[in-house]
């Protein structure tokens, strides 16, 4: 049931779409193994939960080259964010529930899997507006929520989900320090976590509107 679908086509674009539902089975996992209280009281600088992360020019590694990362936790722990801006298969609801052995009722819709990072590949994340919530829901920040049950999948399918949403599969992880010392770097950046940016539909331009937004100091 964790198994990533090996046989993809691609369109023009170069995303790639899952058309048989035995390709795909995708690990959703609980979010209590990887989130802790967003706020800290370090409440460490510039950083926060609900921010959103982006690379520069100067970052050494390349599977972070022009991405830009939601960040969902930031405390004495560590950092976990989700690239939001690398798009990797597209299919239909039906097949993706079917993958997980759910029959639904009349699914609707196609859904768009992005890559979220390089840690636990297999491992699902839903991205998505607070205005419709599991008990397994954890609120982010600025009316944002991250849910990893595929009810939520189920909810989407039947018209009941939640009005924006994102779908990613692995994450992105920092040990204590380790995202701090990168900025100081100038790897990365941090701007407001719009959900106009983290929503949007054009993901290839992600990258260059939240450039654009960086402030630079007087």
């Amino acid at each position: 049931m964790s198994l990533f679908p090996a046989l993809l086509r691609k369109n023009s674009r170069g995303v790639q779409y899952f058309h048989n539902a035995t390709l795909l089975a995708l690990a959703i996992v609980a979010s209590a193994a990887f989130y802790c209280d967003p706020s800290s009281a370090a409440d460490q600088d510039r950083i926060r939960a609900g921010q959103l992360l982006v690379a520069t020019d100067e970052i050494a590694d390349a599977r972070f080259a022009e991405t830009v990362v939601y960040i969902v936790k930031h405390n004495a722990e560590g950092t976990l964010g989700l690239i939001i801006n690398r798009p990797v298969a597209k299919g239909t609801l039906d097949d993706l529930l079917k993958g997980f052995g759910v029959t639904a009722k009349n699914p609707r819709g196609e859904i768009v899997i992005h890559y979220g990072g390089p840690v636990s590949q297999r491992q699902g994340f839903l991205l998505h507006s607070d205005d419709v919530l599991l008990d397994s829901s954890t609120r982010v920040d600025n009316g944002i929520a991250m849910t990893s049950d595929v009810k939520m999948i189920e909810a989407i399918a039947a018209g009941r989900g939640p009005r924006q949403y994102l779908f990613t599969l692995g994450y992105t992880g920092w040990a204590p320090g380790q995202l701090e010392a990168e900025i100081a770097a100038n790897a990365w950046f941090t701007i407001p976590g719009e959900k106009s940016l983290i929503f949007g539909k054009e993901a290839e331009q992600k990258w260059r509107q939240a450039t654009d937004k960086r402030r630079i100091p007087l």
